[in-house]
Formats: C-alpha cells, structure tokens, sequence
C-alpha cells in the first residue's frame, strides 16, 4: 500500500469545527516538529485549539479525558502506535474523531490506513479526510488497534531496549528477536467463538486487526479493520531454524504456507497457557498472564482517513 501523498497546495481550514485537541508525545518527531504543527494549525480556522504534551504515552489517556470534558470535537494524536493505542482505548465508544500524526518509530496503525509520514498531508487528512468507524481488539480489558499478542512476541517487546529501537527503529526487533529465537513452547489452549481451535504446545499467539504487523510483517493477508472480526494466528516454531523458516515465510506475505503456522478469524478468543507469559498490544509490554480474554470490537473508533483509505 503506498503513503506517498503529494502535500495540499492550497491552505488547509477547518472552519467547521469548533474545539480541538492536540495530545502529543513531545519526545517524538515529524517533519518540523511541534512547532511546525502549532504553526499549521494556527492558520486552519479552529476556534478553540486545547494543547497537550506527555512525556510518555501512558499519560496520555488523561490528557484525552480532560480534552474531552472540554468539548473537543476532535483530537489529533501525535506520536506512534504505542501512542495510538494508549488514546484509542480511551476514546473508544465515543464518537469523537481521533486523527492521526505518525511521529513514533513505529507507525502501523497509520500505514494500514494510508496515512503518510508527512505533517501537512497528514493534518489535511485529520481536517478534511474520511471519518471511518473502525474495529478494535480487547485484550483483558484493554483496547488495541494494530495487533496483540504473547510469547515469543510479547518477550520481543519486553525485550526492545528503548534507545536502541530510536536508534534502529523496526531492525531493533530484529535484534531482540535474535536473542529470542528459541521461542519457547508453552501448553497452550485457544478458543475461538466458544470451540476450542487449538490444543498443544505453542511458542507465539497473535491476534491482528490488520495485516501488516510488528516490524512491518505482512503476517495476515485477510485482515480489515472494518470487518467486526479479529485474525488469530498461532505458531509452534522452536528453536533458530523454525523460526527463521517462519518468519521468512510471513515477511513474503505467504504465512500460511510455514508448516509453523494456522490463522483463523472469530469475534471471541479466550486463552490459556500452562504457565506465564507476557503479552503486548501495539507494541506495548504488560505482564505475564496464565489467561487471555480477547474480542473484537467493531465499530469502537472513529479515525481521520484518506479518501480513498483501504
């Protein structure tokens, strides 16, 4: 999918709407900055532009609220999924438009969408794009909209040293990952829409709302943001070859052809494993559960698009 969009040559107004937010990751960057967005927005016709910076994005959900109780008509998020994640959870449900500009390392929920890692294009679109109600994933109680997941990829996450993933971004997981190969399998039991799908020893679960995931894996071709259902992939690779095998398959957009490997799709996952793992949602390490309550939840947020958004 291409984001490559040509910057408006005309300027951008909003005069229909009354109050805006901004809630902004300040350690994060895009094209010339904060600075550069205030500037841009201050020319648009917004009657009230609210301001908030966080200096880490699990404080943002109550920057969202206060921007909220103070009548925002729509709230820009700056940042990356991390980012994106924190504020969708918390605007999910209420019908206030998120728009979003992909200043983070990791940017999947935007590039999914066709937003482009450009400030203009993306504030045009945040003003004047398609309001599209999308699905979200709810994992033990909290919203994702790229993917979740637990075992190999949650210890990746966990593992990601912070300074090295601004310094590599994406190949910073590939640097953990390697440290990470062995993917331990853990018993492991999946139940999907109320019938057990799988029953076995597994090393990875994810759950996708999209189909390019986590260091830019295409790992779930079917995927729709919009189509009330959650993909649910499993793999039982073990050790450097298997994974290797595995996640060359997925990085060609073939995943169902590793041997490693099954996906389906339902609106209603429950999972057990035998013993601990940590789990993550948009790039997001939690704890280490022994149970996953997982469910799609359709319609929950509506995002800023491009016109013709995928």
């Amino acid at each position: 999918m291409s984001t490559s969009t040509a910057a408006p040559t005309t300027p951008v107004t909003a005069a229909r709407l009354g109050t805006v937010a901004v809630v902004a990751h300040r350690r994060k960057s895009l094209g010339g900055g904060l600075d550069e967005l205030r500037a841009t927005l201050a020319g648009t016709g917004i009657d009230d532009l609210l301001w908030y910076e966080v200096p880490k994005s699990r404080k943002a959900p109550k920057k969202v609220r206060k921007a909220l109780k103070k009548g925002a008509e729509l709230v820009f998020v700056w940042g990356g999924d991390g980012m994106v994640q924190r504020c969708a959870d918390t605007l999910a449900a209420t019908g206030t438009p998120m728009a979003i500009l992909p200043a983070g390392t990791a940017n999947l929920f935007a590039a999914n969408l066709g937003i482009p890692e450009d400030l203009a294009e993306a504030v045009r679109i945040g003003l004047h794009g398609r309001r599209r109600r999308l699905d979200l994933g709810r994992l033990n109680g909290e919203h994702f909209a790229v993917m979740a997941g637990a075992g190999f990829d949650g210890d990746l996450i966990r593992e990601a040293d912070r300074d090295l993933k601004g310094r590599l971004g994406r190949l910073a997981y590939v640097w953990t990952g390697l440290r990470h190969v062995r993917g331990e399998l853990v018993d492991t039991r999946i139940r999907v829409d109320g019938v057990t799908w799988f029953d076995g020893e597994a090393s990875c679960v994810l759950f996708g709302n999209v189909g390019t995931i986590t260091g830019g894996i295409p790992a779930f071709d079917d995927a729709r943001p919009d189509d009330g259902c959650l993909e649910v992939g499993v793999s039982t690779a073990s050790g450097a070859i298997d994974w290797a095998r595995t996640l060359g398959r997925m990085a060609a957009g073939r995943s169902t052809d590793s041997p490693f490997v099954r996906i389906t799709r339902g609106r209603r996952m429950t999972v057990r494993f035998a013993a601990p793992r940590t789990y993550e949602l948009d790039g997001g390490a939690r704890t280490a559960v022994r149970k996953l309550k997982v469910r799609s939840v359709p319609g929950a947020l509506t995002v800023c698009c491009p016109e013709h958004s995928a």
